[in-house]
């Protein structure tokens, strides 16, 4: 059975697994980390490089994993990206010095970035307009899945580290076969594919009136992720620093998690089905107000609460991004336009961890840092409702079944 149904179904189910297995890999330095930092002898410096140097690796790897994807095809790129990342997973097991270290979770990371606008892009070009949100929200919706699962294996794992990145490169590689044989190449890029040859990188991100989209596009990205990768990594200690037991502060991180699984679930859904400007402004809205319920609840329910609310609606946000994207870009040059908005939400994501840091050196305390997010998220909810006012333009995001 060929159908394009048939097609669409199994794109997404291979989408959605390769996400499973980058969701896993993207956790597994942090939940490996006491057991590095044992074997290598690593103080917090060091060890802030062993998970900066992946999330480095992120960068070119969105972009060009994208920009390459136009011109050889999505298909042949995304095998390639889940090669790397497996192969250079399971060398982190095996590396038996500090720089082999950072070198191969460098390349680690480079595999992963190349991977993700790939896996946007085939699930965007494998289904209609109307079903575009919903499509991307499936396959991304695996990604804190597989961090959950990297969370799970390192409980079971105890002082065995080497554990999480042997599953963690073993699995892609056992995927590459089905990929191969399976995963039907886009369609709609196979049409268009010579186009990508004769346009610049210029042409494609800024061409036709794409400016101003793109431009806003890229400012969503990178203040949204900003504030997403600072609660990833910051949302533990400062409800420490709130006076809060180690025990209580991993229950809210495994809400926060939880309530991610279903926002990438609900981000894209809602897109499809609801106004897109509303949905922008409740997202927003929503992380702005869990925010600050983390920042002034007292008590450990009404702050769980509020972390299972953060957790949904910032993946809401990023998931209503992600679907967003696609959309602006003529197939041609659409892993080009997706993998360089990523590869901007990625800076977003070193820039968080970082500005959450020195505004806790500077004494503003856990409502100070979580305050100070509130601009960019304004910037950011503002830059989307720009990008929807010009694409609905073009008729490529419609108001569905929840009205206009």
């Amino acid at each position: 059975m060929n159908t394009p149904q048939h097609r669409s179904t199994l794109t997404i189910a291979l989408c959605f697994i390769v996400a499973l297995i980058e969701g896993f890999d993207l956790q597994a330095a942090g939940t490996a980390a006491a057991g590095l930092r044992q074997t290598f002898d690593l103080d917090p410096k060091m060890m802030g490089w062993v998970f900066s140097v992946g999330i480095i690796g992120l960068l070119p790897g969105a972009f060009f994993g994208g920009w390459i994807a136009d011109r050889v095809g999505r298909k042949k790129i995304l095998i390639g990206a889940v090669i790397l990342f497996g192969v250079f997973s399971l060398l982190t097991a095996y590396v038996d010095s500090y720089y082999h270290l950072l070198l191969v979770r460098f390349m680690t990371g480079l595999g992963l970035g190349a991977a993700l606008p790939n896996l946007i892009a085939l699930c965007a070009e494998a289904v209609d307009e109307r079903r575009r949100g919903t499509a991307i929200s499936i396959m991304y919706c695996g990604v804190p899945l597989g961090g959950a699962m990297a969370a799970v294996v390192a409980m079971f794992s105890h002082d065995h580290w080497q554990t999480t990145f042997i599953i963690g490169g073993l699995a892609p590689l056992l995927v590459v076969p089905l990929m191969i044989i399976l995963l039907p190449e886009s369609r709609v890029f196979r049409q268009d594919a010579s186009q990508a040859l004769r346009v610049s990188t210029g042409q494609a991100l800024f061409g036709e009136g794409r400016g101003r989209s793109t431009l806003a596009l890229w400012l969503s990205y990178f203040f949204t992720l900003t504030v997403m990768y600072m609660l990833l990594n910051w949302l533990p200690t400062l409800l420490l620093a709130q006076g809060f037991t180690k025990p209580q502060a991993g229950m809210v991180q495994m809400l926060f998690n939880i309530g991610g699984a279903l926002g990438s679930l609900l981000g894209g859904l809602l897109l499809d089905r609801c106004n897109p400007t509303k949905v922008v402004l409740g997202v927003y809205a929503g992380l702005l107000a869990s925010l600050a319920g983390i920042g002034f609840s007292v008590g450990i329910v009404p702050v769980a609460t509020a972390g299972f609310a953060v957790g949904l609606f910032v993946m809401a946000a990023q998931l209503v991004l992600y679907a967003m994207a696609p959309p602006l870009y003529p197939t041609a040059v659409r892993a080009t336009g997706v993998g360089a908005a990523v590869a901007i939400g990625r800076l977003g994501s070193v820039a968080g961890p970082l500005a959450a840091g020195q505004i806790l050196a500077a004494g503003a305390g856990t409502t100070g840092v979580l305050l100070a997010t509130s601009p960019g998220l304004v910037i950011a909810a503002l830059a989307v409702i720009t990008v929807i006012t010009r694409a609905n333009q073009s008729a490529s995001l419609k108001p569905g079944l929840c009205g206009r």
